[in-house]
């Protein structure tokens, strides 16, 4: 063992891939009106229960490469993030990268499949690295994994009511 390497970091170095799941709900509405929805980050905190006031930069819209900030909630704590559009194929996909595409912490990704009337979506979470910001161990990233998970789960559905009631 090294100087510099304790037995400590050799258990409990994690791997950002580590860090990532994916959640599916069915939704009545075809893939394309799913995916104008949702790539109108604006229309977020409709169906999210953490993030509020999503809104492209002037100018911008749901196209490659396009800014957006929003903010965020989470134990009584709120903040602003910078998320940048890595994939807009409209009716099928919808990516963005918090904190950009060169140097971003997290990806979420929503891919969008008919299936009879309406379609399935998909909605991913991965830790794209480490960061601070997001916890020092690996139990701070399972918690924090956990979380999102929930909310993921929750935005689904909500997602899904608010089509069925619109």
């Amino acid at each position: 063992m090294s100087a510099t390497t304790s037995e400590h970091d050799l258990f409990e170095a994690p791997d950002a891939s580590d860090f990532a799941f994916t959640r599916r709900a069915w939704v009545d509405a075809a893939p394309a009106r799913v995916y104008d929805l949702v790539s109108n980050v604006s229309a977020i905190g409709r169906w999210s229960p953490n993030a509020t006031d999503v809104t492209f930069d002037q100018g911008a819209g749901p196209r490659v490469g396009a800014w957006f900030s929003g903010r965020n909630q989470k134990d009584g704590r709120q903040w602003t993030t910078r998320s940048q559009v890595v994939r807009a194929d409209p009716g099928d996909a919808f990516t963005f990268v918090v904190g950009g595409a060169e140097d971003g912490i997290v990806q979420w990704s929503w891919t969008f499949h008919p299936q009879g009337r309406g379609t399935v979506v998909e909605q991913s979470w991965q830790l794209l690295r480490l960061d601070p910001v997001l916890g020092t161990t690996r139990a701070d990233l399972d918690a924090l994994r956990d979380y999102m998970t929930n909310s993921v789960e929750a935005t689904l559905i909500s997602l899904a009511q608010w089509i069925t009631e619109e």
